[in-house]
């Protein structure tokens, strides 16, 4: 590649990071589908038409911002697990840094829960959702990494099966578990529990099958 092909591609990637970014702030604002294109376009300064060259329709662009999301989730994870010695505390780790993300950045999860709701069309090679799953296994193999490494240092046990059966099971609890205290917070602070207490006792009921 040349430098100014180079140059080129670097002036392609830039520019659809700045429509995603733009997405984020408009979806955000409005709600999915009240937001439109041509309001996207606007924030990012640049023509609906283009838009278009880069994402095929909304949801193509939706999930653009689920596979932004994903990455950030990834590093967070990353960051979570190289803090904690023991594979076990690296789980309960990552389990608390899925909670911090949910609470700080609360647009990027619903973001993700909409994902995680809807059937899957699209799954080629080289489509937006094709990456997204990608992205989203990548995710996965950090608690995989450390499943491995509390089985190999005697935290975890060695019988929980195919460690990314597990890894996906407990992402599906912990999603589920934040999503109750998003919507559900008055039904459990109604029964005398505190929402961190909620989520404290969730993820040491979660690592108790777990722990050799």
């Amino acid at each position: 590649m040349t430098l100014s092909q180079q140059r080129r591609q670097e002036e392609k990637e830039r520019r659809r990071e700045e429509i995603v970014d733009a997405a984020e702030r408009v979806i955000e604002a409005k709600g999915f589908e009240a937001a439109k294109m041509e309001e996207i376009a606007r924030d990012a300064r640049v023509s609906r038409a283009l838009v278009y060259t880069y994402f095929k329709d909304k949801t193509d662009l939706y999930l653009a911002i689920c596979e932004r999301a994903l990455r950030l989730l990834r590093e967070r994870f990353e960051a979570a697990a190289a803090a904690e010695a023991r594979g076990i505390d690296q789980v309960m780790a990552i389990g608390r840094s899925y909670i911090s993300f949910a609470q700080e950045s609360p647009f990027r999860f619903a973001a993700l829960a909409r994902f995680e709701g809807h059937p899957l069309a699209d799954t080629a090679p080289g489509s937006t959702e094709h990456d997204v799953l990608c992205v989203g296994r990548r995710v996965h193999e950090v608690t995989v990494k450390a499943l491995l490494a509390g089985m190999a240092d005697g935290s975890v046990r060695k019988d929980i099966g195919d460690p990314m059966l597990t890894a996906i099971t407990l992402w599906g609890l912990t999603h589920g578990v934040i999503q109750l205290a998003q919507t559900k917070a008055s039904l459990i602070t109604d029964e005398g529990f505190g929402l961190q207490q909620f989520l404290d006792y969730s993820m040491e009921f979660g690592l108790r099958s777990l722990r050799a």
